[in-house]
């Protein structure tokens, strides 16, 4: 789960994490106001769930309460379009306004998983406010990885390396040191999967802040922090995504045109490259899970197909735990409500049940491609695909 920047932040200062002094808002009038209290000059930050938010025009610097009012005024409500949205970008409704400071040098800290070592890692740079992924493409040793062992935490030298690294020194060293252990206890007291600092502001006077903050957390322990789970902002999520977590469902919407339903993570994962080996593009990423019941994958077909850029399912399901019969009946279900479909179905069926389950799609009154194995269901699928495309440009 991701959450806005404003709230990284609230939860980072619960730790001790400098952040400049900024309140959220909708409200043009009140962007003035704000500004107003930090003292006429003040950064106005569209508040959307992406990054590149500076070179899409979504962070601007105000001189006066009046130009951050007009500036939130323009920001709100528009189509944000960066690197990490997609072209359609994604529709401000909040912004943060921030009292504007000093800057003397951006840095970049983060931390994360580092799942070949089993271990968080702290990553760290002197260049700050760039795309870290372009920092490690051009200059990958301007990158400082340090590894940390969660139970015995941040040990004094494995600081002093990050910190050095960071070329800084006296009182600025020692604010950095404090700041690098409350944001990694930060890490791993709300089980995060991220938390990036981009940039890390250094001030003239040796202050040491989180201009910016990101935080992603693993679903799976929400349970454990329901403050965090109540930030879950659904506006910034695609509809379908939210659709499938209601009924248990891994998805995740992507850019081609061949729909995917699939039990089993790692399953999936082959399926959409076997798809890309056959020349197609999938549609989305939908792990049915080991169990599903029959609702839960009427639920995935009807979602599946509601995406008006799908062309063509295929259906990839090894019945181990989940029964095949269940997913035949789900699927047959999932038609039957929608009244039929116009986009053709590829089904793969092995494992448990699998000859009740073919024979429940023989006998639907809708007409399947039953395919034999993987290779002949993506080629299949992707031929399907392309015939369709084919046809709707003609």
């Amino acid at each position: 789960m991701k959450i806005h920047e404003y709230q990284a932040k609230e939860i980072l200062r619960r730790y001790g994490v400098a952040t400049p002094r900024g309140r959220v808002t909708d409200r043009p009038e009140e962007a003035r106001e704000i500004c107003e209290e930090w003292g006429g000059r003040c950064v106005v930050k569209a508040q959307i769930h992406a990054g590149g938010r500076g070179k899409g025009g979504g962070v601007k610097l105000a001189h006066s309460p009046a130009e951050a009012e007009d500036l939130a005024r323009q920001i709100l409500g528009m189509q944000l379009v960066t690197p990490q949205t997609g072209p359609e970008g994604q529709t401000v409704r909040r912004v943060l306004v921030e009292e504007a400071l000093d800057i003397a040098h951006e840095l970049y800290l983060s931390v994360t998983l580092d799942r070949a070592a089993g271990k968080p890692v702290i990553m760290a740079s002197r260049s700050g406010g760039m795309d870290i992924e372009e920092v490690a493409a051009k200059t990958p040793e301007a990158i400082i990885r340090q590894h940390v062992d969660p139970q015995l935490g941040l040990l004094p030298f494995q600081a002093r390396r990050v910190v050095s690294g960071l070329e800084l020194a006296g009182d600025t060293a020692k604010k950095a040191t404090k700041l690098l252990a409350a944001l990694l206890r930060a890490y791993l007291d709300s089980d995060a999967s991220l938390v990036e600092i981009n940039p890390l502001l250094i001030t003239g006077g040796g202050d040491v802040l989180a201009l910016d903050a990101k935080m992603n957390f693993d679903d799976n322990a929400l349970f454990r922090h329901r403050d965090i789970a109540d930030m879950r902002d659904l506006g910034e999520e695609a509809p379908s995504e939210v659709e499938a977590s209601k009924h248990g469902l891994n998805f995740i919407q992507l850019d081609g045109s061949i729909g995917c339903m699939v039990n089993g993570a790692g399953l999936a994962m082959a399926t959409m490259d076997i798809i890309k080996l056959y020349g197609g593009e999938p549609a989305n990423f939908l792990d049915v899970g080991g169990s599903a019941s029959q609702e839960a994958v009427a639920s995935a077909f009807r979602i599946l197909v509601s995406d008006e850029k799908v062309n063509a399912v295929l259906i990839n399901i090894f019945g181990g735990i989940a029964r095949t019969d269940r997913i035949a009946r789900g699927v047959v279900g999932a038609l039957e409500s929608l009244g039929g479909v116009e986009v053709p179905v590829v089904v793969r069926l092995e494992g448990t049940n699998v000859e009740e389950g073919r024979r429940i799609l023989r006998e639907a009154p809708f007409e399947f491609i039953v395919a034999e194995h993987m290779a002949d269901a993506a080629e299949k699928v992707v031929h399907a695909s392309e015939q369709r495309l084919h046809k709707g440009s003609a």
